[in-house]
């Protein structure tokens, strides 16, 4: 499908710089530009690139400035890199949704499934589960006993729903996700360790991404819940009990133990490490690699382990790189103090 260099101006606000009947019919990173495609340039360190791309249209920033002539059709917008989204999402939704049921794929007789629905060969839905209407499952993908499975989700190969978890509407989750593993509650006894039952759910809201590999275990009791417009990489481990605010969004190799509440709008990089037990403030941010043992407030940002703010922080760094130099000197002046001490 072909969209011109109108069509997109009119779709994202933007305006157009050269010929606005030029057309596209595919994406390409701007200096991977061909013709037929459309690019954004949104960071100024790859603006050498817009004067020799083959790309035919580049959005860009409206107050980004072009010093020389350049071939392709330049569309200006407020945020080039939050239009390339709507654009993609827009291209997205004109992929053709799978729909029907493969003759491979095991349904109980007592599961409920809605209306153009898709589900994949050696899918398996079990007894009780309900599937809402255009949710797509993919194959080798399980959905438990008794598992609530919303309207228009997606479920990408080889995801495990344990049973009686309730995913809500416009859910994603991908390849190798578990949502309902039990959660890790072992008591010490005096001959090992009895396994407390984690009678629990896990309970996920709309608008939830959920990233290939990620778990998110059951509660003991109650639930585990991931609150509506999370977002969640690949890799990440939500502990027993976990609440995680609206719309907040965490990096991949995250860790989260269990029974903390993660208020809304936080952002998480990469391998942050969180205690069990704690409570983190809404809109929060954390570096990454951070590790955080207590309570934080909301409305900060932080890095580090403790985290702190991140001009203490990479001012501490700049020190600690010096311990060595300074450790040696702190010896050679405790010997010269000896010295004068002496005489």
């Amino acid at each position: 499908m072909e969209f011109s260099a109108k069509q997109i101006a009119s779709f994202i606000n933007g305006r157009v710089e050269g010929d606005e009947n030029a057309t596209v019919n595919s994406f390409a990173k701007i200096e991977e530009g061909k013709k037929g495609a459309i690019s954004f340039l949104s960071n100024p360190k790859y603006i050498h690139y817009i004067y020799d791309t083959e790309s035919t249209i580049v959005l860009i920033d409206s107050n980004l400035e072009i010093e020389k002539p350049v071939k392709a059709t330049l569309i200006r917008v407020d945020n080039a890199y939050e239009c390339v989204a709507k654009l993609l999402q827009l291209y997205e939704s004109y992929k053709p949704k799978k729909k029907g049921i493969d003759p491979l794929a095991s349904i109980s007789p007592s599961a409920t499934i809605g209306e153009d629905v898709y589900i994949g060969p050696f899918a398996c839905i079990g007894d009780g589960a309900s599937i809402g209407d255009g949710t797509q499952i993919y194959p080798h993908t399980v959905v438990g006993d008794g598992a609530t499975v919303g309207s228009n989700c997606l479920l990408y190969p080889n995801v495990t729903i344990y049973h009686d978890c309730k995913v809500g509407n416009n859910v994603t989750i991908h390849a190798g996700a578990v949502i309902g593993a039990d959660g890790f509650g072992f008591a010490p006894g005096p001959e090992g360790y009895d396994k407390i039952p984690q009678i629990g759910i896990v309970t996920i809201e709309d608008d939830v991404e959920i990233g290939a590999n990620t778990c998110i275990d059951r509660s003991t009791m109650g639930s585990t819940v991931i609150k509506k417009g999370v977002k969640l990489d690949n890799l990440i481990q939500v502990a027993h009990n976990v609440e995680v605010g609206e719309n907040t969004v965490m990096s991949a190799q995250v860790g989260i133990a269990g029974s903390t509440k993660i208020g809304s709008w936080c952002m998480f990089g990469g391998q942050v490490g969180l205690a069990g037990h704690i409570h983190i403030g809404d809109r929060t941010s954390l570096g990454a690699q951070s590790g955080v043992p207590g309570n934080i407030k909301g409305n900060q940002t932080l890095i580090g382990t403790p985290p702190m703010e991140p001009k203490a922080y990479f001012k501490s760094q700049a020190i600690f790189r010096k311990l060595p130099e300074m450790y040696r000197e702190i010896n050679e002046l405790k010997k010269q103090l000896e010295e004068l001490k002496n005489k």
